[in-house]
């Protein structure tokens, strides 16, 4: 049996994950999704999502050390697993045998 793919929004999650490198943890995940995809998304949304993938074992993550301002706090930070890798690829596989032989848009008919 085929490994589950990633959901639509786990996929943008890697995405940026694996797209932000050593920089990514929570808040500049949010930040590139709303950059790129044009839409708000939620902060909460965006750490249950990456709970849920760390649990699959496609991210892992790390605590930084705290920042150096007084009361200063510790990041986690994530990254992409190559099982991380492996679903988006397999997600963006599957995505494309769909649009395989559609007609374009403005071909389409008009149900």
């Amino acid at each position: 049996m085929a490994p589950t793919l990633p959901s639509d929004f786990e996929q943008q999650v890697l995405l940026a994950v694996w797209r932000l490198g050593d920089d990514a943890y929570g808040t500049t995940v949010r930040d590139e999704l709303e950059a790129r995809i044009g839409r708000v998304v939620a902060q909460g949304a965006i750490y249950t999502t990456l709970v849920r993938l760390e649990k699959k074992g496609l991210v892992g993550s790390a605590m930084s050390d705290p920042t150096p301002v007084r009361g200063g706090k510790a990041k986690r930070f994530f990254r992409i697993t190559p099982e991380g890798v492996q679903g988006v690829q397999a997600a963006r596989s599957a995505m494309d045998r769909l649009w395989d032989g559609l007609p374009e848009a403005s071909e389409a008919s008009g149900r």
